[in-house]
């Protein structure tokens, strides 16, 4: 066709010339990237999200008790300490376009990662405060070095949309909104009330202090029991104590998790774009990350089956911290696999996070590898050859999993067995209100799996739009984030622990899950070209049918005595005939079109709107602390609480040596002394001390000897003369007593709770009474003849 004849019009212009595009920019592949910026877009209007948000976070911790001295120092900490540096060396070693909120939450999480394994090191060397060596050393690096000198400034980085970015914003927000609610007004920072906190805070408060004294660190609570757990988390928290001085309480309870939450959302949301190729797509996956719940069909309140534990858990900063930098290896994968600019600093990045992960929450390592397989497993059938790339990958990620399996945790197993559907059968009890008080029949264990996994693919079942352009399936960034998903369903199904621990698998899938089940929304919705109005119209049917099938059924879990097990099934079984009457009549009326489809997949995937909504925003604005009532405190009477303990723990660590060695008469949980509830911690967190036996629960000891049916808080402690000699210093004081403390153990310190000591015990005539506050009494070993000087 000749373009120059009259009936066309003259040949256009040629185009003027563009720059290359770079696969690694945000927008290369939105159908409609956002506008270049102008200078008539105003700085501060740019910047007003973030300006709000901080505000909001600032007033919310001051109002919860954070000095105004310990924020300004936490902020210049983590900006100068942790941000910068980071941003710095992501600037070099991974190049590319992005907005600079997505580089900041890259560098951060840089820095987080290098300031874990620099303080092992520091703190190895007895020198902690040589953690500063790292971002020292780096910005010497790049002031001295000429062609890195251009780094300070960095290319000029794409305004995100206004849009994009109030969204971060107000779900950043909601976040600490939620932390708020379920945590801050439950967790207070001065004694009696601090006592009240979820039972794993003085945990992690004592592991916090072994890290900060002790390299390699051993179990506080029980002295000699090695710490196989994850503990980088508490090596980040000792080197920023170090650093600003703060108390590692305001640390833990107020400052630590806010910018983690904040920095994974924006990796998050960066994976969600870099798959989806849309912000739309990827605002979608993040809303139902922070938001979306299984869908609940009963009345009244379910904590069992249809929550599942996320990344936003205050009581678990192990799995936020691990999350956090397991996110760029999801992203640096992604790069790698979609082929886009690959070079050594990616893989040298993807080493140091897989390192840092090894020992931050070595759970995130299993699903990945599984998913690695999956991909190398479908690259070598389509192509004939190794994808060497992602082998060379799974052999980095196999490595860290076995080193830390073997070495670092030392292959204990720390109460999870294989115990196929154990968590089914917790269910059943809870949803049957018997629970722990009959095993339940084999046929409703079956029961409650089918309704678990049709909860789960209703609240997944957007992937299914994938099926519109089945050759999306095929993408090695989908088959990643999938088999990463399927490796972690499978694992809370076929394994036990006495807590629930299984659930951590499915918290390191379930957002890159959701990814994808917004992107085939998406994806589905655009070929079907459905509008706006017509996807508003799909939720609100899918909001409808599930508001009615919980009236109309009126099931409220946990049963009443009585009523029979079958009523369990009826909401979802009603749901079932929903979907399968609906497909039935698209396909007999003939409009089974793809947009009725399309209107169908929509509707359901927001069935579990209205449960998301009671559980995560209502929850929010409860006028009851929702904390209690998801089960994250728990109720200690009043007069069960010590008065004095903190004032005594905080003198003891300010009067001792970090080596000295602690007794105490406090064992078990206040309040839960008959039977022992062994989970006590409070000693060694206030203290920052170790102690000869404390509450042993979660020591590899104990938690490798529990079998189902057990509760491993209720098993007695495994060395019965330690702890009888320990218990003779305040039940029956005697010089020989003392001595044997002192000679055998090592004992320098005694920590005595003065409501439960032996009637008539004088433990002044054998030991230097130091210290007295409110029910607590310090006293001192010395070496000689009588343990006393």
């Amino acid at each position: 066709m000749d373009t120059t004849s009259p009936a066309h019009g003259p040949a256009p212009s040629p185009p003027p010339p563009t720059r290359a595009v770079d696969p690694n920019a945000p927008e290369h592949n939105e159908r409609h990237p956002a506008r270049p910026h102008t200078p008539r877009t105003h700085a501060a209007l740019r910047w007003l999200p973030t300006t709000c948000l901080a505000a909001f976070t600032v007033t919310v911790l001051i109002h919860y008790g954070v000095s105004v001295t310990d924020l300004t120092r936490f902020t210049a900490y983590l900006l100068l300490g942790l941000t910068l540096p980071g941003t710095l060396l992501i600037r070099v070693t991974y190049r590319g376009e992005r907005t600079l909120a997505e580089e900041l939450a890259l560098g951060t999480a840089l820095g987080y990662a290098l300031e874990a394994l620099t303080y092992i090191a520091a703190r190895t060397t007895a020198t902690p405060l040589l953690v500063l060596a790292w971002p020292l050393a780096t910005y010497a690096l790049f002031l001295a070095v000429p062609r890195l000198r251009k780094h300070w400034t960095g290319r000029p980085h794409p305004p995100a949309p206004t849009w994009w970015s109030w969204s971060l914003a107000l779900t950043t927000a909601y976040l600490t909104a939620l932390g708020v609610a379920r945590f801050f007004r439950g967790h207070a920072l001065t004694w009696p009330t601090l006592a009240t906190s979820s039972v794993d805070m003085p945990f992690h408060l004592a592991l916090i202090g072994e890290v900060k004294h002790h390299m390699p660190p051993m179990v506080p609570m029980v002295s000699g029991e090695p710490l196989l757990y994850h503990w980088f988390v508490y090596a980040h928290f000792a080197a920023s104590s170090w650093i600003t001085g703060i108390e590692p309480l305001i640390l833990l309870f107020r400052l630590g998790m806010l910018p983690m939450l904040a920095a994974l959302l924006i990796l998050l949301a960066m994976i969600a774009r870099r798959v989806t190729g849309s912000r739309a797509a990827a605002l979608l996956a993040i809303t139902g990350t922070v938001f979306m719940t299984a869908p609940n069909l009963y009345l009244g309140v379910n904590i069992g089956t249809f929550t599942w534990r996320g990344f936003q858990s205050w009581t678990g900063p192990t799995q936020t911290f691990g999350a956090l930098l397991f996110a760029p290896i999801v992203l640096l994968l992604v790069d790698l696999l979609e082929g886009r600019r690959r070079g050594a600093g990616r893989w040298l990045l993807l080493g140091i996070f897989l390192v840092a992960v090894m020992g931050a929450k070595a759970t995130h390592l299993p699903p990945l590898a599984v998913g690695l397989i999956a991909v190398a497993g479908a690259g070598l059938i389509r192509r004939r050859r190794p994808p060497w790339q992602v082998l060379a990958a799974l052999g980095m990620t196999a490595g860290c999993f076995l080193y830390a399996q073997f070495v670092l945790f030392g292959g204990a197993r720390q109460g999870m067995m294989v115990d196929p559907l154990s968590m089914l059968r917790r269910a059943w009890g809870e949803l049957t209100g018997d629970a722990g008080a009959v095993e339940p029949h084999p046929a409703s264990v079956l029961g409650v799996t089918v309704l678990y996994v049709l909860c789960l693919a209703v609240t997944w079942c957007g992937i299914l739009g994938l099926l519109v352009r089945p050759r999306l399936l095929l993408r090695p960034a989908v088959i990643l984030l999938l088999g990463m998903g399927a490796a972690c369903v499978a694992a809370v199904l076929l394994l036990g622990h006495p807590h629930l621990g299984q659930l951590y698998f499915f918290g390191a899938s379930y957002p890159y899950l959701m990814i994808v089940a917004a992107y085939g929304l998406v994806v589905a919705v655009r070929r079907a070209r459905m509008s706006l109005r017509t996807v508003a119209c799909a939720v609100g049917a899918g909001v409808v049918i599930a508001c009615l099938i919980r009236m109309i059924c009126d099931v409220r879990a946990p049963l009443s005595p009585g009523e029979p097990d079958i009523a369990l099934y009826l909401p979802y079984a009603a749901l079932l005939g929903v979907a399968v009457l609906a497909a039935v009549a698209l396909i007999a009326t003939g409009h089974g079109s793809l947009r009725a489809w399309v209107f169908l997949l929509v509707a359901f995937a927001a069935v579990g709107a209205p449960a998301a909504w009671c559980a995560r925003v209502l929850s929010v604005t409860d006028n009851v602390p929702a904390a209690r009532a998801f089960g994250e405190v728990d109720s200690v009477a009043p007069q069960d609480i010590p008065e004095g303990a903190l004032e005594a723990g905080r003198w003891l660590r300010a009067h001792s040596d970090p080596d000295d060695l602690v007794a105490t008469n406090t064992h078990c949980r206040w309040g839960y002394e008959n039977p022992c509830d062994s989970r006590q911690f409070w000693v060694a967190a206030l203290s920052e001390r170790r102690v000869l036996a404390e509450g042993w629960t979660y020591t590899s000891t104990n938690m490798g000897r529990w079998r189902p049916g057990q509760l491993p808080e209720r098993l007695p402690f495994w060395d019965g003369e330690r702890l009888r000699s320990n218990d003779l210093a305040f039940q029956a004081p005697s010089a020989d007593v003392m001595r044997h403390l002192r000679e055998r153990y090592g004992v320098r310190w005694l920590f005595a709770d003065e409501r439960h000591v032996g009637p008539g015990s004088e433990i002044g005539d054998f030991a230097e009474l130091r210290f007295r506050s409110g029910d607590y009494a310090l006293y001192r070993l010395q070496d000689g003849p009588a343990g006393i000087r």
